[in-house]
């Protein structure tokens, strides 16, 4: 064994000759050792995809893995680290700071210069380093000191400074599909590393566990062996509906178990919102209170809805959503049903338009396919020294020092002249805007009037 120091620099036991104890949960000891095992993500996985180039050691590249929990993101590093002789360091952002990723680059720099080996560094919960911290990997990632596998629920457009966003491979991950969670829990089942067949499940009682992992595959192994060790201690060997009840929560899962899915039901009632239904809007909303369903989510997707559906038809819609977001907040159940009630029956009789919804998405797809350009140079800041040298803010015109309050001037860069977003619609209060946006617009762009 060869030292320098501080650091031992000899071989690391590979990931898959450390023995996994049998005490350790069940998400742990299942946990996928080839890519084979793997369960979904097939987008990174089929032949000659980025991921199974870079697990079968056909590239290396730094990488961000954009996800929900549980899809695999931890489990993706450490195959990324078995790939040759790799030596793998995890770091969580919730407790690792730059004195830490200093260290291991230290050690990443000895390592790669005595043993020729390189270090994966996964970072898990990158979006929670601050951009300082960010900042100190970009030199170890630049000269792929470190292979860096970060991981993120968010996205890391905005969570990841750009430097490093441009030196990273970014792999979005999905939810499993509920075929993938089944399989995932039969091999559980039978897998001597798993439940080793101890147990069986019935179809009901998987059924209920597929719901309830919601794409989780973490959240289903954990739900199947709690379900496990009670059905096990009560001498009996299959894990039916009253034994994951048991084990979980039996709200939820007789929420689910009544064939109230609660994305299905969710859906059915943004659907009977946006359809102008308000008996049927109730109904669900009714389902999801009886069944214990988190008046949180109702209130946050009431809020969404309020801009999806309605939009500026009903400018008050988005402060009823809110409103009542409040008062769940602040007053909590049983009396914030009727706020919430409140803002269904708005919602739901209020005239309907996508318009906004419509609008963003359109800009964003613009921006994404390379739209952008240069602010208009008379209207970036002017408010430092040297700025009106380069011609900042150099020619803006106060639209207030107009009788009308709007005057001719160019506000989207050159390639977006012209360009309309927002539509609205003749439902509501739209069709004011309706009527008043061409003027608007004809004003602005400096065009004769019609």
């Amino acid at each position: 064994m060869e030292t320098d120091g501080l650091f031992e620099l000899d071989d690391p036991v590979a990931e898959e000759d450390v023995p996994v104890r049998a005490t350790a949960p069940l998400a742990v000891r299942m946990r996928p050792r080839t890519l084979d095992e793997v369960v979904g993500q097939r987008h990174l996985l089929r032949p000659g995809a980025p991921l199974r180039r870079l697990v079968e050691g056909g590239a290396a590249a730094s990488v961000l893995l954009y996800g929900p929990p549980g899809t695999g993101k931890t489990t993706i590093a450490r195959l990324l680290a078995g790939v040759g002789s790799r030596h793998f360091v995890a770091l969580s952002a919730l407790s690792s700071g730059v004195k830490e990723l200093r260290a291991v680059i230290d050690d990443a720099r000895r390592r790669r210069d005595r043993l020729d080996q390189q270090t994966v560094l996964f970072i898990d919960e990158v979006h929670r380093f601050s951009k300082t911290q960010q900042d100190a990997l970009l030199g170890a990632v630049e000269d792929r000191l470190v292979l860096l596998v970060a991981a993120t629920t968010e996205n890391p457009s905005f969570s990841v400074v750009s430097p490093l966003l441009s030196r990273s491979l970014v792999l979005p991950l999905h939810s499993l599909d509920p075929d993938d969670v089944r399989g995932l829990l039969r091999r559980a089942v039978a897998d001597q590393r798993g439940l080793g067949g101890a147990v069986a499940m019935s179809e009901e009682g998987e059924n209920v566990l597929v719901r309830l992992a919601a794409g989780d595959a973490r959240r289903a192994l954990t739900a199947l062996e709690a379900a496990a060790d009670g059905v096990l201690a009560d001498g009996a060997g299959v894990i039916d509906v009253p034994a994951v009840e048991r084990a979980v929560t039996e709200v939820a899962v007789r929420y689910d178990r009544a064939g109230d899915q609660h994305y299905d039901v969710i859906s059915a009632f943004i659907k009977s919102i946006r359809g102008s239904d308000p008996d049927a809007a109730l109904h669900y909303l009714a389902r999801m209170i009886v069944a214990g369903e988190d008046p949180r989510f109702i209130a946050r997707r009431l809020m969404v809805h309020a801009s999806e559906d309605i939009g500026l038809a009903d400018p008050a819609a988005l402060q009823a959503a809110v409103a009542a977001a409040q008062v769940v907040q602040l007053v909590g159940m049983p009396e914030a049903r009727l706020a919430l009630a409140q803002a269904t029956l708005h919602l739901a009789t209020a005239p309907k338009s996508n318009a906004v919804i419509a609008a963003i998405d359109a800009a964003m797809a613009d921006v994404r396919g390379g739209a952008v350009g240069a602010v208009p140079a008379h209207l970036r800041d002017g408010h430092y020294a040297g700025a009106q040298q380069l011609g900042n803010a150099v020619g803006y015109r106060y639209p207030h020092d107009s009788p009308d309050g709007v005057l001719a001037q160019q506000y989207p860069p050159d390639a977006l002249v012209g360009r309309d977003y927002y539509r609205p619609s003749t439902h509501g209060a739209e069709r004011v805007l309706a009527e008043r946006l061409p003027k608007l617009r004809r004003a602005v762009r400096g065009e004769r009037p019609e």
